[in-house]
């Protein structure tokens, strides 16, 4: 999401950056294209309006035109902009509410909001700690409340049982009594949808939102609609009544404009980010993290939270024992590539360190994917554990074997060995470099903290010779 944006602010960006100095004709120029770039990503025309006048009013001051580094003060104000915008704070869900709280689940159908219930369910269990009950309000669809029932198992909540013939405002006033009974301290209420807004899907939710009196109501919108979001958003919330918004598949080709003009359209922030299918793909909207998106500078912060929570502590400080001993083995390697593809998408965990969105051919070129995370995987795991422990066995014989047990060829065999070569070479220069206390540019001076570090070779800095995939 936001990749058609970024690139062209990113074009913009680096013009300006290049000027020693800044005229009032430049700035003209460069707010010209900012609007133009700004509607292309489908931001709603009121709001590009409102932001382009906000950026043109700060950049002409006189502070900004005699700066020193006028460019830099320009991205500076446009990232501002683009924070207050988005919504300024990050704001996740109230729950400061006599149990069980209600939450109500609004959208279109097809929008994502029954796997949507289960990410929620999940994260108030896990992060919480919350006693959770999902109940499928949706009788139209065929098979929406088993689906329903199957993402609790998933997540290791409860779901409401169904009842044949019964129907939503029914279902939701036996959900809230088994959430009282029950002593449950969240009731998640996932409501039917339809393909398009009408009165009887209005008419349906209103009567649900009367029964239940829900705490937050979440309209949950495919990040790919575009400018029809900001019509929903607004039906929505001026006959419903809505508290958040959820941005589903953002790791689909979005141009993201429906961010930037929801928010600033109902009001209402967003507050959660959904990729993918599976449960724990559901993050918070920071919008301060995602301006630094938008505008290449990065995500470190998230990036950071994202290993800490993904990899393991006591794994972390066998590695960091073998890395400062000069051992690292492809048990190791194998171990590393795990932990990466427990952190989500490889080229969305890339997004998030700054400068990269300028080297997207070069990762295009390279085949940066999950895919390519998985055939190395394949590869490591067609060696035997001997192999695995002493790479200097695997001769020309061996690596055929093991690139017909992957699937793949001889040639990404040899590139999973290579890369092994330049990573236990950087950690050979560990070993000596720490015996004369210092460590290598890259790691900071010293280990990161177990578990909340990253791999080698990944953040800490790349091997040597850039990427060797």
């Amino acid at each position: 999401m936001f990749d058609t944006l970024s690139d062209r602010l990113g074009g913009i960006f680096d013009k300006l950056k290049r000027r020693a100095t800044l005229s009032a004709a430049d700035v003209d120029a460069a707010m010209r294209e900012i609007r133009v770039a700004l509607l292309e990503a489908d931001v709603a025309l009121p709001v590009v309006k409102d932001f382009v006048a906000r950026v043109r009013e700060e950049a002409m001051g006189q502070e900004v035109i005699r700066s020193i580094t006028p460019g830099q003060m320009v991205v500076k104000i446009v990232h501002d902009a683009l924070v207050e915008t988005l919504g300024s704070d990050a704001t996740e869900l109230d729950l400061r509410a006599v149990p069980p709280v209600p939450i109500l689940m609004v959208g279109l159908q097809g929008s994502g909001k029954t796997t949507t219930s289960g990410k929620i369910a999940l994260r108030l269990k896990e992060k919480e700690r919350k006693k959770v009950l999902l109940a499928s309000l949706d009788v139209y669809r065929p098979a929406a409340q088993e689906q329903l029932a199957q993402l609790a198992a998933q997540a290791g909540v409860a779901s409401l049982p169904v009842i044949v013939g019964e129907m939503p405002v029914a279902i939701a006033r036996r959900a809230m009594d088994v959430g009282r009974k029950e002593g449950y301290d969240v009731v998640i209420l996932d409501t039917a949808g339809r393909l398009h807004i009408d009165a009887g899907l209005m008419d349906e939710v209103a009567k649900v939102r009367d029964v239940a009196k829900p705490h937050e109501t979440l309209l949950v919108v495919d990040a790919m609609t575009g400018q029809d979001a900001v019509t929903l958003a607004r039906e929505f919330n001026e006959k419903v009544g809505i508290t958040g918004i959820v941005l589903t598949r953002i790791d689909g080709d979005a141009r993201g404009g429906g961010a930037l003009s929801m928010r600033a359209v109902t009001g209402r922030p967003i507050k959660f980010l959904g990729a993918g299918e599976k449960l724990d793909k559901l993050e918070v909207f920071h919008p301060d993290r995602i301006a630094g998106r938008i505008l290449g500078m990065g995500d470190v912060v998230s990036l950071v939270e994202k290993a800490a929570e993904n990899f393991q502590a006591d794994e972390a400080e066998k590695l960091a024992k073998k890395m400062m001993s000069g051992k690292f083995d492809l048990d190791d390697l194998l171990g590393q590539l795990r932990q990466l593809r427990k952190m989500g998408d490889i080229k969305g965990l890339m997004g998030m360190l700054p400068g990269v969105a300028k080297m997207k051919k070069q990762m295009a070129s390279a085949n940066l994917d999950d895919n390519l995370l998985k055939r190395q995987e394949a590869i490591l795991l067609s060696m035997t554990p001997k192999e695995r422990h002493a790479p200097d066995l695997i001769k020309a014989s061996r690596k055929k074997r093991i690139a017909a047990g992957s699937g793949t060829s001889v040639q990404e065999v040899n590139k999973v060995l290579k890369q092994y070569e330049q990573m236990a070479q950087m950690m050979k220069q560990m070993k000596k470099l720490g015996k004369k206390g210092g460590l290598p540019p890259g790691f900071g001076g010293g280990m990161p903290p177990a578990g909340g570090g990253m791999p080698p070779g990944f953040g800490g800095g790349f091997p040597p010779g850039g990427f060797k995939f």
